[in-house]
C-alpha cells in the first residue's frame, strides 16, 4: 500500500482503546514485536500503551503504513475462527474511525480505500454491512454458495447478481431443464407436466400455490436479476435493498429443498 496521510490524534486514540479491547497484554506485545515496532511507553493500560505505540511510530515515519500494518496482522479474521460476531462487531467500529481518512477493512482481511467521510453521521451508515441487515433472518446456503465472495467483499451489487443466477441454476440442476428465466420456470413448473412440485398438487389450494411459486420465481428473475445485467453498477441504488432481495431468494431456496421431482417430462 502507498503512503496513508497521518491520522489525527484523536482517530490514534480511537484505534487505540478499540485494539486494547480486542486481545489480551500478550497478544499485543506478540504483535507490536512481530511488526517491527518500538515500544517504550512503560504503560500499563493496553489501550494508552498502544495509543503511545501508534503517535511514536506516527512522528517518526510520518505517515500511518505501519499502525495499519498492525492492525491488519492484530485482527487477522484467521484469529477469530469461532467468533465471527466478534470479529465483524471490531471490524464495523473499525472501519467508522478509518472512514475519516478514506480507508475500510474488508471481511478478507484486506485494506481498500473508499470515499473519505465528512461526518460522524455518514461514518456511521457507510460501515452498516449486509450482516446487520440480516440480523434475525437465516441465509440459505446455496445463497452464499454463489455469492460468498461477494459478500466478503461487501460487493452487494454483484452478491444479489450472482445469487440470482444461482438461482437459476439450482432450478436447472433439479430439473434438467437446459433454458432460462420464464421458459425454464415454465417447463419445470408446469401445472400439466411439472418437472418439479412443491406440493402433491391435488387440490385447488395446492395447485394455486404452485402457480404463485413459480410466478415468485419468474418476478425474481424479471425484477431482480435482468435490470442488474442491464444496468451498469455505478447507477445501481440497491445496496440497501440487498438484504430483502437475498432474503428472497433464501425463501426461494427453500421452497425448492421442499420441492419433489416428479419423474414426468415437460413438453
Amino acid at each position: 500500500m502507498s503512503a496513508v496521510p497521518q491520522f489525527s490524534d484523536g482517530q490514534i486514540e480511537a484505534l487505540a482503546r478499540l485494539l486494547g479491547e480486542c486481545g489480551n497484554g500478550d497478544d499485543i506485545s506478540r504483535v507490536i514485536s512481530n511488526r517491527g515496532l518500538v515500544d517504550e511507553s512503560r504503560q500499563s493500560t493496553k489501550w494508552r500503551r498502544l495509543n503511545w505505540v501508534f503517535l511514536n511510530c506516527q512522528r517518526q515515519h510520518g505517515c500511518t503504513n505501519q499502525i495499519i500494518d498492525f492492525i491488519q496482522s492484530f485482527l487477522d479474521p484467521t484469529r477469530f475462527v469461532g467468533r465471527n460476531d466478534e470479529f465483524e462487531a471490531n471490524r464495523q467500529q473499525l472501519n467508522t474511525i478509518l472512514s475519516f481518512s478514506g480507508l475500510e477493512y474488508g471481511k478478507d482481511g484486506r485494506f481498500r480505500q473508499c470515499e473519505t467521510a465528512k461526518t460522524l453521521d455518514e461514518a456511521e451508515k457507510r460501515v452498516r454491512t449486509i450482516r446487520a441487515k440480516f440480523q434475525g433472518r437465516r441465509i440459505h446456503p446455496e445463497v452464499l454458495k454463489y455469492c460468498r465472495p461477494e459478500l466478503l467483499q461487501d460487493n452487494y451489487f454483484h452478491a444479489v447478481f450472482e445469487a440470482s443466477k444461482g438461482l437459476a441454476q439450482r432450478i436447472r440442476d433439479l430439473s434438467g431443464v437446459q433454458a432460462d428465466g420464464a421458459a425454464l420456470i415454465d417447463k419445470a413448473f408446469s401445472i400439466e407436466k411439472p418437472i418439479l412440485a412443491i406440493n402433491s398438487l391435488r387440490t385447488e389450494t395446492e395447485r394455486s400455490e404452485h402457480k404463485g411459486f413459480a410466478l415468485l420465481l419468474k418476478g425474481c428473475f424479471a425484477g431482480v436479476r435482468n435490470p442488474l445485467a442491464h444496468g451498469p453498477k455505478i447507477l445501481w441504488q440497491g445496496e440497501d435493498d440487498a438484504a430483502d432481495y437475498l432474503s428472497l431468494i433464501s425463501l426461494l431456496h427453500r421452497k425448492l429443498d421442499e420441492s419433489t421431482v416428479t419423474g414426468l417430462k415437460g413438453d
